[in-house]
């Protein structure tokens, strides 16, 4: 099994033809995650992922989503905690921040979410947990 870092998922999906490296390195990335028997993605290279794509490559929240979503597809890669991913996923279409989205996700085993700027900026809560407890202790409004 190999792991695979943000460099080899953002070079698979972005095509950069004004950077020479990126065509170098884009046809190297595609062998690996085509030809490749097992691959592993770690929970933290899609969260860095998303900052790429989004912060560097101006993708929007729907492009980001369709690129894990494919990914999640391959038949070959396996996503560390991918039900979490799917689930922030979804939070993300909604608007809340990727990041922030994973992070409350795995503070759910918590007595209390942690207070933090978690929703903050966002209008309500993503509909798939209006009247939760999650948000008992987080300003949203």
């Amino acid at each position: 099994m190999i792991a695979l870092d943000t460099n080899i998922l953002a070079r698979f999906y972005v095509d950069d033809p004004g950077d020479p490296e990126a065509g170098k390195q884009r046809p190297i990335a595609r062998r690996i995650i085509v030809e490749s028997p097992q691959l592993f993605v770690p929970l933290t290279v899609v969260l860095e992922l998303e900052w790429v794509l989004r912060a560097f490559y101006e993708f929007s929240a729907a492009d980001f989503v369709a690129v894990v979503r494919h990914l999640l597809g391959l038949p070959n890669v396996t996503v560390e905690e991918w039900p979490r991913v799917v689930d922030a996923l979804a939070w993300y279409t909604e608007g809340i921040d990727f990041a922030d989205a994973l992070h409350l996700l795995a503070s759910g085993h918590c007595d209390e979410p942690q207070q933090g700027s978690y929703f903050r900026s966002q209008r309500k809560a993503p509909s798939n947990l209006e009247g939760s407890g999650c948000f008992d202790c987080v300003n949203i409004h």
